[in-house]
């Protein structure tokens, strides 16, 4: 397996909010059959992002796809994760990175948040 995607989330100090990124991970591992998929955290929770570049650069991966499981490119899209990018680069030239858009930009990602909400609404 050449390719693998790793999403990447915040991080955070309690276990219990790892859950649903690890659900969300079993969710897209089971739609992408062949295609190795990592969780990696940004802070307070492993692996960080460094770990798990270097065990799919270590298990031959060429070609990453990163998608930030953030709602907003915010400073830690548009600053940090630039920075640790160009540190993995220098680490492992033959790794391609892809990063995928924040969510909240992702039209049909928007309207399922927004149906959601409504749901919410008028739930009784």
């Amino acid at each position: 397996m050449d390719s693998a995607v790793i999403l990447f989330a915040h991080g955070a100090r309690d276990p219990q909010w790892r859950q649903p990124f690890e659900a969300m991970r079993l969710s897209v591992a089971e739609r992408l059959a062949g295609v190795r998929v990592e969780l990696a955290f940004l802070e307070l929770m492993e692996p960080t992002l460094e770990d798990a570049m270097a065990r799919l650069a270590g298990e031959g991966v060429t070609r990453v796809t990163l998608v930030p499981l953030f709602l907003a490119p915010g400073g830690h899209l548009r600053h940090d994760l630039p920075a640790l990018l160009k540190a993995l680069s220098a680490r492992y030239p033959r790794v391609s990175v892809r990063v995928a858009p924040a969510l909240g930009e992702a039209e049909g990602l928007r309207a399922a948040i927004a149906e959601w909400v409504c749901a919410q609404h008028f739930r009784s």
